[in-house]
């Protein structure tokens, strides 16, 4: 049994990090301000990250997974809080590529500030650096797009609204938009490796060497939500970000270092529905976000099929 230390553990990642190593046996202790239910089964550490003083000075931990951390003050503050531990694993994110670059993206890359991403990315890059400089044996996982069960963020659940509605859906353009993703429990995977393995490598693209464009993934939804899609082409001129879940920005992370974590990630049909099978049961859990009216105040009756 491992003594694990997650931060966060009541939204999202984070929170189903937390369930997964709950539910292998495991000790998880969930750092966090106690605003919202914990999961069950987890031993809460109530506290801002921001002002630990002692609170965890007397603990050891197998794993630090540090889930929420977003700047480099979020990276010194918990380490300046922490006691002894064993591996920190910090999730960061595909964002700290510049857009510019060749794809798909390489860890050898240099990294630097995307124009879509803004200080997300940039903020994301100074947490890594910091934490590489304190520690320079933790590691450093860079997912694309992640889905699954506890999403809250509107992007499946979004098109699963649109399919169990019966709608059509209003695709960006021609819908060719590459986009790539990363089931949550392949994220959870990839961890046990690196805590089992311990790799030469630091820094790891972590995603779905499967790549769909838009069309295909809400074709996806619509299937598991047991509906056909049918569509219509809304123009360039159009911002899909009032209409849609993801930026009009297409990019690809190369994953190979990936297959010394994981042998097969899960394909998206099936992730997708485990998507939708928790959705159906929790959609009060996920954010949403006003697309349905804006087409319905903007596009119904303007952009033709």
């Amino acid at each position: 049994m491992k003594n694990i230390l997650v931060t966060g553990g009541t939204v999202f990642v984070s929170k189903y990090i937390a369930k997964y190593y709950t539910s292998l046996g495991d000790k998880v202790h969930v750092l966090n301000r106690n605003h919202h239910p914990q999961p069950e089964g987890t031993y809460l550490i109530e506290a801002d990250r921001h002002h630990l003083g002692e609170v965890l000075k007397n603990y050891f931990f197998d794993v630090v997974l540090d889930i929420n951390g977003y700047d480099r003050q979020d990276v010194s503050d918990l380490l300046d809080g922490l006691g002894e531990f064993g591996d920190y694993i910090f999730i960061s994110s595909s964002a700290v590529y510049p857009e510019h670059l060749p794809q798909p993206f390489e860890e050898t890359m240099q990294v630097g500030p995307n124009r879509y991403w803004g200080t997300y990315g940039t903020d994301k890059i100074e947490a890594e650096q910091e934490l590489l400089k304190r520690v320079p044996g933790a590691y450093i996982l860079r997912p694309p797009y992640l889905y699954g069960p506890m999403n809250n963020v509107y992007r499946e659940a979004f098109v699963f609204d649109c399919a169990m509605q019966d709608r059509i859906f209003y695709l960006p353009q021609d819908g060719s938009m590459k986009l790539q993703f990363f089931h949550i429990h392949d994220l959870c995977k990839c961890i046990d490796s690196i805590v089992r393995l311990h790799p030469e490598d630091h820094v790891f693209n972590v995603g779905d060497d499967q790549i769909v464009s838009i069309r295909e993934w809400v074709d996806a939804c619509y299937r598991v939500a047991g509906k056909e899609a049918h569509y219509v082409s809304v123009p360039e001129s159009v911002n899909p970000r009032e209409y849609f879940s993801f930026y009009n920005y297409q990019y690809i992370l190369d994953v190979r270092r990936q297959k010394e974590l994981l042998d097969a990630p899960i394909p998206l049909t099936e992730g997708l529905k485990s998507s939708y099978e928790w959705y159906r049961k929790h959609p009060q859990d996920v954010k949403k976000m006003e697309y349905l009216k804006y087409i319905d105040e903007h596009l119904a009756e303007k952009v033709e099929e």
